[in-house]
């Protein structure tokens, strides 16, 4: 049975343009999130949704619905996201964790009295603002991972084909951009904002 994603595909490319907004408008905010992960900056990453979102238009043929349609379009945001970066900054230093050998391994720091970070507090502004600050200092290797797989919440291998690496890369990068971001995070986060529940394995303070 055609599913309404499928349906509307086949109506625009009928010539039933109009149902292209419909099409995209549940995406619109994952597709300016992914595109300012990258870029940090809200000009940019407006142009690069505007521009990726024309692109899909005009390439909609090229869609194979054995993939999600949001997935293609995050996968066309972050190319877009990442050519803009190129020509807008080529001298631009890149953060930590950019330079390491391959995959080379990653050493988080001891937090004793780390403690997962309750839905409330990321609520709050300046948790928020941490948290981008946080984001902003991870080499963009990592940060891609993190907000495609923890933010835009797609899957391992939704990832690892919007980014061209493998799935093992894509495990080992988000695992490591997590503990970087609590490293980041732990030592300037209020302890009172904090539960009690122990941080266990698997926990995502985020």
């Amino acid at each position: 049975m055609e599913s309404r994603e499928q349906e509307l595909v086949r109506r625009i490319l009928n010539g039933d343009a109009e149902k292209f907004y419909e099409l995209i408008r549940p995406f619109e905010r994952r597709v300016y999130a992914a595109a300012f992960a990258i870029l940090r900056n809200e000009a940019d990453a407006e142009d690069v949704a505007q521009e990726a979102i024309l692109k899909a238009f005009a390439n909609l043929r090229q869609f194979r619905a054995e993939a999600r349609f949001s997935t293609w379009l995050i996968q066309i945001t972050v190319n877009e996201a990442r050519m803009r970066l190129r020509r807008s900054h080529p001298e631009v230093m890149e953060p930590i964790g950019e330079h390491e050998d391959g995959e080379g391994a990653y050493l988080p720091r001891e937090f004793p009295d780390w403690r997962e970070v309750p839905s409330e507090a990321l609520e709050r502004k300046e948790v928020r603002e941490l948290l981008l600050e946080a984001l902003a200092a991870l080499g963009n290797k990592y940060r891609e991972v993190f907000v495609l797989r923890d933010v835009q919440h797609l899957s391992i291998e939704e990832v690892s084909q919007t980014l061209g690496i493998s799935t093992a890369s894509v495990k080992t990068r988000l695992l490591r951009a997590r503990l970087m971001l609590r490293d980041l995070l732990a030592p300037k986060l209020a302890a009172g904002w904090f539960s009690r529940v122990p941080f266990r394995k698997g926990d995502k303070p985020w």
